[in-house]
């Protein structure tokens, strides 16, 4: 017996996923959505802090309420499993060797002391892929600094770039590194699925978040190495369109802020914008540029008489891109999202339902659907010891005696 298979594309691909928080549990929660089944392993002692970040269902804290994990670990199996108790060591190498793929975000070498590294695994099965995503590499001299991904973003240089030129740097919201990561592993982990199908030959792949990261600066870090001008922060202002930023709009009742954001960037679209707010028409990039500040105050003045709904109706409407500030409501209530299904209802054991984000690609004859919410904290570990590895009840008992599962 094994667990159900799901459907799609991925069916069959078996996963063992020990990664956390973000960057890891989303390449799974992608290839889960497209029918691979993915077991994820947990440390019954150590939470993952996915578990204990916002926002929370019914806006209680707790291990089981979080949005985030839920999120991001859909449609996979729950285990728990001590990694630093032998037996525990015992039931990861069955489930390796059962597996497709391994992905796992420790720090640099301590899966090694465990002898449960590419190394020791990929012995047990030549064919094995293994995904290492930690924030700066399995080697060199920083391999052993660990974070989260604002620390990757600020070893990558994108933390400095965001904020006001005459103020400290504001970095960009949030983990930054822990959302680009995962769509570099993805493609490297469905590469060396094909390579292994081709050859079955295994894989290693060794993913450092912040170098892969890099790669959104590449064309900024060739122009200064080039010669050209070093990139810095700058706030909203662009240099290819003008204006470029943030205005202030009416507030409605019940709302402290409104604003919306308003990027020209051609000459017609200022000429569609300049009609409206009575503004000098002939105006170049280069001369708008120029008079910045003139026109953000102007724009403002136009902007704060009216609602941010009509300022971004109007300027749609005449081909320049705008839009509102979005609030949580809003994001609830916003047809594009509607029209895509972005925002998915599953049944849930312990909170009735949950809501989860939709797959993150779309196929056209391809139908895509979530099986299950995010595990609960050892949910399926009697499911997954019998069906997958065939232990008994008595088997189960021992392990957990071990201290193994708890």
């Amino acid at each position: 017996m094994t667990l159900p298979e799901g459907s799609g594309p991925l069916a069959g691909v078996k996963i063992l996923d020990l990664s956390w928080i973000v960057a890891g549990p989303t390449v799974g929660r992608v290839m889960a959505d497209y029918g691979a089944t993915v077991i994820r392993v947990e440390s019954p002692t150590r939470i993952d802090t996915a578990r204990v970040v916002g926002p929370f269902h019914g806006d209680v804290a707790g291990v089981e309420h979080s949005g985030l994990y839920g999120n991001v670990n859909a449609g996979k199996w729950g285990l728990t499993l001590d990694l630093r108790v032998p037996e525990a060591q015992g039931i990861f190498r069955r489930l390796s060797v059962w597996a497709d793929i391994v992905c796992e975000s420790f720090t640099a070498g301590v899966l090694a002391r465990w002898q449960l590294d590419y190394q020791h695994l990929h012995q047990l099965k030549p064919d094995l892929i293994m995904l290492s995503s930690t924030l700066l590499g399995q080697n060199g001299p920083y391999n052993q600094v660990s974070g989260f991904g604002s620390q990757g973003a600020g070893m990558a240089g994108i933390q400095d770039l965001a904020g006001w030129p005459d103020r400290p740097p504001a970095g960009p919201f949030g983990p930054y590194t822990d959302y680009p990561a995962p769509r570099f592993a993805l493609t490297a982990l469905l590469a060396a699925l094909d390579h292994r199908n081709r050859t079955g030959q295994g894989v290693f792949i060794d993913q450092a978040q912040a170098e892969g990261t890099l790669q959104l600066l590449a064309p900024a870090l060739i122009d200064y190495k080039n010669g050209g001008s070093l990139l810095e922060r700058r706030g909203n202002d662009d240099p290819q369109m003008c204006p470029h930023g943030v205005y202030p709009c009416q507030l409605p009742a019940g709302r402290t802020e409104s604003w919306v954001a308003i990027a020209v960037a051609t000459d017609a679209q200022w000429r569609s914008l300049a009609e409206l707010t009575e503004a000098d028409a002939s105006w170049s990039l280069e001369q708008r540029r120029a008079r910045q500040p003139q026109i953000d105050a102007a724009l403002s003045a136009w902007t704060s008489t009216r609602s941010a709904a009509e300022v971004e109706e109007k300027l749609q409407s005449a081909g320049i891109s705008a839009h509102r500030l979005s609030t949580t409501e809003d994001a609830a209530n916003d047809p594009q999202l509607a029209h895509r299904n972005h925002f998915r209802r599953l049944p849930h054991a312990l909170h009735g339902e949950t809501i989860i984000e939709g797959p993150r690609y779309i196929h056209s004859a391809t139908p895509i659907t979530t099986a299950r919410p995010a595990p609960q904290y050892g949910e399926h570990n009697e499911q997954i010891l019998k069906e997958v590895l065939g232990l008994d009840d008595a088997d189960i008992i021992a392990l957990a005696a071990s201290g193994a599962l708890s």
